[in-house]
């Protein structure tokens, strides 16, 4: 039996060792308690440029109650840069998160004046006031004495005023609670502070994405608009081939349903350019009657130099969020303490000091009358200490303190998935921009071509070399690879923009500007067909008419 050749084994891979032994824990890097970073990200704006003075919005409580107050009557071209700063000094969300930095730091100070005493001051005072007593005694004489009855009659006024005061000073020297509570609110302001620099992350990704939106909207009117017209042509052709009966009736049957198709087209897009005009206008909070437009075209704006591994380490130093969870581990374990603090000794130093005075006259008549004023004054102080410790609770500030633990655990787990969410966001926005660069350089190539054979095919139609279904084909390619170039574009933007946010990174390449020419190019008469607008017919009519 002839022996089988031997088969090549592959070579044995040794399977990569893990790392995660040696990877630095976030506490070491980041620290226990990690403090806000402002300097990472520019300032927002607080003012409007010049030239931007009238897009300053509405009152917070505002609220139209007429048609005439949200008829928009302006349209306001705007470029990346001028919506960016608009929404920076006009959002209202951006407002109410520095409120909340506001009330963070409101919080932290009032418990920072758990370390100073409390002083009470308490007055009384009692105001003049007349009191009168009468008295009559008779007396009357024994059996063996003449009858002689004798009377005595007094009356008592008694004027008095006066006041009093107290002071109390009490000041822990001992509270087992009032470190932790310290540290928890400081905590949650960093808290806020974080929030704030990520809310406004999140609005500049939201207002850039909203504004490649609207270029893309732009882009599609455009392209439906082209469409139009050249099918407006191709039907003009086809009807005249007709009438000189070199064509049939089946070649202006085409046109029309592909002018139909291109019209819905640019009904689609004109929507669209609406939604997305209206939608940035409310990241800008403007005027109830003006409604931005996009003053610059969809074109790339950078390249990203970073690399992917860069791009993560990067995120990993750089994302707000990391922090906040570190600071919720740091609260929890704060208010462990403080909860553990509850039955243990509290010890505090009272003094109280007081302090009266009263005056007043007492006139007394009778057969004789007396006059007699009186004052009085008093004060007395006490120093004293004071003691309370809980020996006894149940088991309730124990449970307490575990159930914070354990919040601080769970915490943990979440930093964990945070962090593999936050490299799967960096990884997914960094592979979808390769993407999209390649999207970008293939869509080129494939407008060029559908442009070019949509020439031909009209010359050959012209000729009588083909028919209308070649011309309507390629004409209907070349609107969907336009279409489809306008999409890589504004996706690639967004990618970028994303890289951005998910980064901290601001390393790109920025794209020169194309070299337009001085004067509009000239374009072919034959082919600048008006679009004539549509009456809008009710849907009822129109779904009859079938």
């Amino acid at each position: 039996m002839a022996c089988l050749p031997a088969v090549a084994q592959p070579a044995s891979v040794q399977p990569a060792q893990p790392v995660g032994s040696e990877l630095p824990l976030a506490p070491e890097v980041l620290g226990n308690r990690p403090r806000s970073d402002p300097s990472v990200l520019a300032p927002a704006a607080k003012q409007l440029e010049p030239g931007l003075e009238g897009l300053s919005g509405p009152p917070s409580l505002a609220l139209p109650t007429k048609p005439t107050q949200v008829r928009i009557q302006e349209l306001r071209p705007l470029g990346l840069r001028e919506v960016e700063t608009i929404a920076e000094v006009n959002n209202p969300n951006l407002k109410a998160v520095a409120s909340q930095v506001d009330q963070a730091k409101s919080n932290l100070r009032a418990q920072i004046s758990a370390w100073y005493p409390n002083i009470n001051l308490n007055t009384s005072n009692s105001f003049p006031g007349l009191n009168n007593s009468f008295r009559s005694d008779t007396n009357f004489p024994s059996r063996s004495t003449p009858f002689n009855p004798t009377s005595n009659t007094t009356t008592t006024s008694n004027l008095r005023y006066g006041g009093q005061m107290s002071i109390g000073i009490n000041w822990d020297l001992i509270n087992p609670q009032r470190v932790p509570q310290i540290a928890a609110a400081r905590d949650q302001y960093e808290q806020a502070q974080n929030q704030y620099l990520i809310a406004l992350r999140d609005l500049r990704l939201q207002v850039a994405q909203a504004y490649f939106d609207l270029q893309l909207a732009d882009e599609n009117v455009r392209i439906g608009q082209e469409s139009v017209r050249a099918s407006l042509v191709s039907l003009r052709d086809a009807r005249a081939r007709f009438q000189a009966g070199v064509s049939t009736k089946l070649d202006v049957l085409q046109a029309e349903t592909q002018l139909a198709r291109d019209q819905q087209l640019l009904t689609t897009a004109l929507a669209d350019q609406s939604v997305a005009r209206r939608s940035l206008a409310a990241f800008l909070d403007l005027p109830m009657n003006v409604t931005p437009t996009a003053s610059e075209p969809a074109r790339v704006l950078a390249s990203w130099l970073p690399s992917l591994q860069e791009s993560i380490v990067a995120a990993y130093a750089f994302r707000e969020e990391l922090d906040q969870i570190i600071l919720d581990i740091s609260i929890a374990n704060s208010n462990a303490n403080a909860s553990i603090g509850a039955v243990q000794p509290f010890l505090s130093i009272v003094n109280n000091f007081g302090w009266n005075r009263f005056s007043g006259e007492t006139t007394s008549r009778a057969i004789n009358t007396s006059n007699t004023d009186t004052l009085t004054y008093g004060f007395d102080n006490t120093i004293g200490l004071n003691l309370s410790w809980s020996l006894f609770d149940g088991g309730r500030a124990a449970a307490q303190y575990r159930q914070q633990k354990q919040v601080a655990e769970e915490n943990r787990f979440r930093f964990a998935s945070r962090r593999d969410s936050i490299r799967q966001e960096v990884e997914s926005s960094f592979y979808e921009l390769l993407k999209n660069n390649r999207d970008i350089a293939t869509t080129t190539r494939e407008v060029i071509s559908a442009r070019e054979t949509l020439r031909l095919a009209r010359l050959r139609f012209q000729a009588g070399v083909t028919t209308q279904r070649e011309v309507v084909d390629t004409q209907r390619d070349l609107t969907q690879a336009e279409v489809r170039y306008a999409r890589a574009v504004t996706d690639y933007n967004k990618r970028l923009a994303e890289l951005r946010r998910r980064t901290g990174l601001d390393q790109v390449a920025l794209c020169k500007p194309p070299a337009l020419p001085g004067s509009k190019p000239a374009q072919d008469p034959a082919t600048q067909i008006p679009i004539e607008p549509l009456p809008l017919q009710p849907a009822c009519q129109l779904d009859s008419s079938l």
